[in-house]
């Protein structure tokens, strides 16, 4: 298990003290409860975070539940033990299904608190002996004593993301290790590899990669194949979702040169994935000090950020389509299913909204995207430092496309091509905490200080379309700063 910091805990106990009461998925007691009760309390606040959309619940041992003041207790969970069973133990062997918890004991103005962090429930209420509990204000009840809570859980389920969902049911540890690419996973996530079956499968399940079933087996989830699947061919469900790229000969789709579909995840598909895409994006030859090269036409960085981006924000409830790269002699289109949480407009700014969290989560931690929403903005600037063509940024038929464009010269490009540039130098100055100039613009496009009149053109057109404005309105033309309009 991956152990979070008192840091972490800490965290936790100051939001859960700062609630006004208990509710349905947080629960206070000063000392020990019989095992029994703790057990249908467990059952009551996994269901109650899952009615409440919450990931976690919780329950506190050493605060006073009207005051939330801290006054510690006695309870020890580590010692405590039903019928001579250790507790933990002799709990997960009467919940159904045997979701996740865990006992922390932390140090509180020097008193003692035991914190019990409860996993949500999905797919199916959590049982406690054979009995489904529900928490009605801050009281524990059982669930079929109040239909219209458990008609309402069950429509909570049926909102279950989509990672949580199951892509291979009941299989046992050595089909899980076929059809997952375990090595992959320690390898990007840079932990040593178990040397037995039981602590790899341990792992994968700390990150819902797999969850035991009821019968003793294993469930693969959505998260576990999409990420980390040998061959997404073995999953049914799945097969739709591998990424598709395109290689087209021209600037249109008259004529494919070559169409390949992803077989891996895209955790441990991602780097043959771009290393496929760059084998087949067009080149430039630039001159150096001294010598002719090729290079790519579209930055290598921009890539990566775009491809994982269109993967991790994709609606992965659309059926019947997949995301996708298509490839031309002068631009590269990368297409997802669905329509942006955010305005196209304010992908530089927006804080980032993941469509799908604990994908993104995870491809986060294995270094193949940021979830704190930089990935457009990297995008967006090494366009600029190669002094390529802004990117366009667009929604069309339920998807979202992102078009990188190939070198144009400052002569070829139409008033369209400089004023969205024009506006997304504006945006990432400002989330730069700075502002465009005209120099600052002039130097964007490779433009030579005696020809700051173009650029000067520039800006009175991307003011006209209302995508910037003065930065002090009483500023004279003569070192102007601009901003976004929207800032």
């Amino acid at each position: 298990m991956i152990l979070k910091p008192d840091s972490y805990w800490q965290g936790v106990l100051r939001e859960l003290l700062a609630l006004p009461a208990e509710t349905e998925w947080v629960e206070f007691k000063t000392n020990r409860i019989k095992p029994d009760d703790l057990g249908e309390y467990i059952s009551a606040l996994s269901n109650g975070a899952a009615l409440c959309g919450k990931q976690n619940a919780y329950l506190v041992w050493g605060v006073d539940d009207e005051t939330h003041d801290i006054i510690g207790t006695d309870f020890k969970p580590a010692t405590d033990k039903r019928g001579g069973q250790e507790l933990e133990s002799w709990l997960l062997q009467k919940l159904t299904p045997r979701i996740h918890f865990y006992f922390k004991t932390i140090e509180c103005d020097d008193k003692p608190v035991v914190i019990l962090e409860i996993a949500k429930a999905v797919h199916t209420p959590v049982q406690f002996s054979s009995t489904e509990f529900i928490r009605v204000g801050s009281y524990k009840k059982k669930l079929k004593d109040f239909p219209e809570k458990e008609r309402a859980l069950w429509r909570a389920f049926d909102n279950t993301p989509f990672e949580e969902q199951l892509a291979l049911e009941n299989v046992d540890g050595q089909k899980v290790l076929a059809v997952l690419d375990y090595p992959a996973y320690f390898e990007l996530m840079e932990q040593p590899l178990p040397d037995n079956r039981a602590g790899i499968l341990e792992k994968l399940k700390q990150d819902m990669l797999i969850q035991p079933d009821k019968a003793g087996n294993w469930d693969i989830t959505n998260l576990g194949a999409l990420l980390f699947a040998k061959d997404l061919e073995q999953f049914k469900k799945l097969r739709r979702k591998a990424i598709r790229v395109v290689i087209y000969k021209g600037v249109n789709r008259l004529e494919t040169i070559r169409e390949q579909i992803g077989g891996k995840g895209y955790a441990n598909g991602f780097e043959g994935l771009i290393a496929f895409i760059n084998t087949f994006v067009p080149r430039n030859e630039v001159m150096g000090k001294a010598l002719r090269k090729d290079v790519p036409m579209f930055p290598d960085l921009a890539v990566r950020e775009l491809v994982a981006n269109a993967l991790i924000h994709q609606d992965l409830f659309m059926t019947g389509t997949s995301p996708m790269v298509e490839i031309f002699e002068d631009r590269m289109e990368i297409t997802n299913p669905g329509v942006p949480l955010v305005d196209p407009s304010r992908f530089l700014d927006s804080p980032p909204r993941s469509r799908n969290e604990a994908m993104a989560s995870l491809l986060r931690r294995v270094g193949i995207c940021e979830e704190r929403g930089s990935g457009i903005d990297k995008a967006v600037a090494q366009t600029e430092v190669y002094q390529l063509p802004a990117p366009l940024f667009e929604t069309k038929d339920e998807s979202t496309i992102a078009v990188l464009f190939g070198h144009k010269d400052w002569s070829d490009m139409d008033q369209a091509d400089r004023a969205r540039a024009c506006y997304q130098h504006a945006c990432l100055k400002w989330v730069e905490r700075s502002q465009m100039t005209n120099a600052s613009l002039r130097e964007r496009f490779g433009i030579e200080a005696k020809n700051s009149a173009a650029i000067s053109r520039v800006i009175r057109d991307a003011l006209s379309a209302g995508l910037i404005r003065p930065f002090d309105a009483s500023q004279g033309r003569r070192n102007a700063k601009y901003i976004p309009s929207w800032a």
